[in-house]
């Protein structure tokens, strides 16, 4: 007889009543949607017509165009957010406490500044000629604060008898860092980094408040620009098909940290111990009744 240690197993009532609630739930839900779909369908949101310039191929190439922007900024942005992430956890690990002090204000600063502000200020005092740097820019030092977090805390999560055991053999904090703590925490680190980038990727959509030509500035002016049919503009049309592209995109990046994450987690399971060897050439020194190290003339001191 198994039982779960987390919560009782519910009885005859309990399921009846989670089914119930389930029931409620469920049919709260649907009418949320179907009153959602009404109200739309009343203003003329579903008028086949919105959909019209949809066909047009230059239509296709402006959407094309702006991914484009949209993959380019996210692309720029996502590796000097990894990089300035991976100084600034190293600055945050510092034995020198001024380092990391200023290493703790800059992180703390930059995760607590509201990114939308930080991208306006940067296209307003910096870059006024060049909004694609001031987007790039502001993801940089936002995203680049929150995955400083993710590494530090990767590297903290390794357990500390493996950077006591490298400091013990006489290998410098750089050598423990490179050899012993980032390749145990890359594994742990790696899912989180990666869903981090999902969110780079779908802020890169702030752009339009600086006019950047990403992919949501594309579609809003698409929307405003076509001609409305019976009074309506195609912003619902708009909404389905720039959010589908991103909710694809999205979609893609959540798969390769899943993907990521299960790889990893294969190779834990797979990988022998750390001290296989060591175990081994104990054992072996024990059945022969020898105990100590082997000199260099191959003789055994005890």
């Amino acid at each position: 007889m198994s039982a779960n240690v987390l919560y009782d197993a519910p009885g005859p009532r309990a399921r009846a009543r989670n089914r119930l609630y389930g029931a409620l739930s469920t049919v709260a839900i649907l009418g949320l949607v179907a009153f959602v779909v009404y109200k739309l369908d009343d203003t003329g949101q579903f008028q086949p017509g919105l959909w019209d310039d949809y066909e047009y191929s230059d239509t296709h190439q402006r959407i094309v165009d702006g991914l484009l922007t949209t993959l380019k900024t996210f692309a720029i942005a996502a590796v000097l957010s990894v990089a300035l992430g991976a100084v600034l956890a190293a600055a945050r690990l510092s034995d020198h406490r001024p380092v990391r002090w200023a290493a703790t204000v800059v992180v703390e600063f930059f995760r607590a500044m509201p990114l939308v502000i930080m991208i306006f200020l940067l296209f307003a005092g910096v870059f006024t000629s060049d909004p694609m740097w001031a987007l790039v820019l502001g993801l940089t030092l936002y995203n680049g604060s929150v995955q400083a977090e993710i590494f530090r805390s990767g590297i903290n999560a390794v357990p500390r008898g493996q950077s006591e055991a490298a400091y013990a053999l006489g290998l410098r904090k750089t050598q423990v860092m490179s050899s012993v703590l980032i390749p145990q925490a890359v594994r742990t680190m790696l899912p989180s980094i990666i869903s981090q980038l999902v969110v780079t990727l779908k802020d890169t959509s702030l752009g339009f408040i600086i006019l950047y030509e990403e992919l949501l500035f594309v579609g809003k002016a698409f929307a405003e620009q076509t001609k409305p049919v019976n009074g309506v503009y195609a912003f619902i049309p708009m909404v389905i098909v720039f959010g589908s592209i991103y909710i694809l995109l999205c979609l893609a990046l959540s798969s390769v940290a899943t993907w990521v994450e299960r790889r990893t987690q294969r190779s834990r399971k797979g990988a022998p111990p750390a001290m296989a060897t060591a175990g081994a050439a104990v054992t072996t020194d024990s059945t022969t009744g020898v105990d100590g190290a082997s000199g260099a003339d191959g003789s055994h001191t005890g």
